[in-house]
């Protein structure tokens, strides 16, 4: 699962909460492990991210329940079975990433994976609009 740029705006926003005290991440088991915020966080996290606290509550699950344990579920899969030769190249490659990724929005590069050509989608026309009809 990839992260886009309101994840990054959500996780800068959630640092500076951490920082300040105002929230903490907490490992909880009731059942199953899994990372919750903690602390009594109400206006000013409403205030702060710019959505509801349920809103709040589902990006931070998305992204450290479900992207940041899976990228380690998918790295101990692969080192299970081929053992942790790859890891220091697979960091260099990542960096590397990251390092490109930085140099391409200072240029003001939009992200290579999304498909925009600037030309608009043909409009339909009425017969494409509605289905035929036995007569």
């Amino acid at each position: 699962m990839k992260l886009t740029y309101k994840d990054k705006d959500f996780l800068e926003r959630l640092k500076k909460l951490l920082d300040e005290k105002d929230l903490a991440i907490d490992l909880k088991e009731n059942g199953y492990k899994r990372f919750v915020l903690c602390q009594n966080y109400g206006d000013k996290v409403e205030k702060t991210f710019g959505m509801s606290r349920q809103g709040v509550r589902w990006r931070f699950h998305r992204i450290f329940n479900e992207a940041y344990v899976a990228a380690y579920e998918a790295i101990l899969w692969v080192e299970s079975n081929f053992g942790t030769e790859l890891r220091q190249m697979a960091m260099e490659i990542a960096k590397e990433r990251v390092e490109l990724r930085k140099k391409a929005q200072k240029i003001e590069f939009f992200d290579a994976s999304r498909r925009e050509n600037g030309k608009s989608a043909p409009e339909a026309s009425a017969s494409q609009l509605t289905r035929d009809l036995p007569s």
